[in-house]
C-alpha cells in the first residue's frame, strides 16, 4: 500500500509539472510542451527540454497556451499582461481586469518574464550596468638561434541598450628578437570609443575616435574622428549586419626614421612628418553566431583623403572566440592595415595575426 501511495504520488507531481507547461500545437498536429519564449510578431521562440530552442512561424501555430504571464505587445503599443490561450485568428490575453483578445497580425512582441526582465534592464541600464565583452591573450617566446618574446593583448567592451550602444576596444602587439637589430620587430597598438544612435528600426548615426601607434612605420600617433550615417541591412539574434558612411578628420604624426649604420656621432633618416586632412569613412561590420559555442566577428573600413585624391587607408579584421565555458574562451584573429603612402624603406601592408584565449565578462 506505500508503493502504491508512493507511485501515485510520483505520478501526480508529473502530471502537475506537465500541466503548468507551455504548450503548442504545430499544423501537422504535432504538440510540443516547453516554454514560451519569446515573438517579435511573425515568429515564436519555444524552449523545449528535448530539443533546446526551436522557432516556428507564428501564423502557422493551431494552438498555443500558456499557465505563467507573458507580455503581449500589440502594434498600437498597448501591452496586455497574463496567461494566454489560442481564440479564432488570434490570442486570447487573460489579464487581472478581464480577457483580452488579440489577432495575430495584430502581435508585435511577446515576452515572458525572463525576456521581460532582459528588455527592461536595457530601456535604462546606466553607465555602470549593462556591459559585456572580453579581454584576450596570446604569449609566445623562443629561445635558441632566436631569442623572441610576443605578447598580444585585446580588451573589447560593448554597453547596448535598445536605442544606442558604446563601443570600447583597445589591441597592443609586441615582438622583440634580442638577436636582432633593431630589437622590435613589431609594437602595434590600437584603441577607440564609438557611440552608435538609432534613428529609427534601420537607421541610425555614429559617432568615433580613433587612435593608432606602429613604431615599425614610424607612425607615434594618428588620431581619426569619425562621424555619419548608417544603417542595419540586418538585425536579429543570429546576424547583426551594418553599413555606414561619413567623414573623418585625421591627424597624424610621424618620427624620424632607423639609425642609417655606420654613421658616428647617430643620424637617423630623416621623416619627421605631421599631417592633418578630410577623408571620408565608409565601412561595413558584420556579427554571426555559428552554432551554439561560436562567433564570428569581421569589419571593413575605408578611409579615401579627400585633400589628397589617390591616397587612401584601409582596415580589415576577422575574427573567431569560440566558448569553452561561460566565461572562458578561444580566439583568432586576423588584421590586414594598408596605408597608401606609407613612410620610405616601410611597406603599404601590416599583417597581423593573433591566438589565444578569451576572457568574457557581463555587467
Amino acid at each position: 500500500m506505500g508503493k502504491f501511495r508512493s507511485f501515485s504520488f510520483v505520478v501526480f507531481l508529473a502530471l502537475c509539472g506537465l500541466s503548468f507547461a507551455d504548450q503548442i500545437t504545430l499544423p501537422n498536429g504535432d504538440r510540443l510542451t516547453g516554454t514560451i519564449v519569446k515573438s517579435d510578431g511573425k515568429t515564436l521562440v519555444f524552449h523545449t527540454a528535448a530539443a533546446g530552442d526551436i522557432t516556428v512561424k507564428l501564423s502557422d501555430l493551431q494552438e498555443i497556451k500558456s499557465d505563467g504571464e507573458l507580455y503581449v505587445t500589440m502594434k498600437n503599443g498597448h501591452t496586455a499582461i497574463g496567461p494566454v490561450s489560442a481564440v479564432d485568428g488570434g490570442i486570447q490575453v487573460a489579464t487581472k481586469s478581464g480577457a483580452v483578445s488579440v489577432r495575430k497580425d495584430d502581435i508585435a512582441l511577446v515576452r515572458n518574464d525572463a525576456e521581460q526582465a532582459k528588455y527592461e534592464k536595457l530601456l535604462r541600464p546606466g553607465l555602470r550596468h549593462g556591459w559585456e565583452g572580453g579581454a584576450n591573450v596570446g604569449f609566445s617566446i623562443a629561445r635558441g638561434n632566436s631569442q623572441t618574446e610576443n605578447l598580444s593583448l585585446a580588451f573589447n567592451a560593448d554597453h547596448p541598450t535598445l536605442n544606442d550602444k558604446i563601443t570600447l576596444y583597445v589591441t597592443s602587439i609586441n615582438t622583440t628578437n634580442n638577436l636582432a637589430t633593431p630589437s622590435t620587430v613589431a609594437n602595434l597598438t590600437t584603441g577607440g570609443i564609438r557611440y552608435d544612435r538609432n534613428l529609427t528600426e534601420r537607421v541610425f548615426v555614429f559617432g568615433s575616435a580613433d587612435y593608432m601607434a606602429n613604431a615599425l612605420q614610424f607612425l607615434d600617433l594618428r588620431q581619426v574622428y569619425s562621424g555619419g550615417f548608417g544603417y542595419h541591412v540586418i538585425n536579429n539574434d543570429r546576424t547583426v549586419f551594418d553599413v555606414f558612411g561619413g567623414l573623418n578628420y585625421t591627424h597624424e604624426t610621424y618620427s624620424n626614421g632607423n639609425p642609417i649604420p655606420g654613421t658616428v656621432p647617430v643620424v637617423f633618416a630623416s621623416y619627421g612628418k605631421t599631417n592633418r586632412f578630410v577623408a571620408l569613412t565608409l565601412g561595413e561590420t558584420l556579427t554571426q553566431k555559428l552554432g551554439k559555442t561560436t562567433v564570428l566577428t569581421q569589419a571593413f573600413n575605408i578611409f579615401p583623403n579627400l585633400q589628397q585624391t589617390g591616397q587612401y587607408r584601409w582596415t580589415f579584421a576577422v575574427g573567431t572566440v569560440t566558448k569553452i565555458n561561460r566565461w572562458l574562451g578561444w580566439q583568432n584573429q586576423f588584421n590586414d592595415i594598408y596605408v597608401s603612402n606609407p613612410p620610405p624603406a616601410t611597406k603599404n601592408n601590416d599583417l597581423v595575426f593573433t591566438t589565444g584565449l578569451n576572457i568574457s565578462f557581463s555587467h
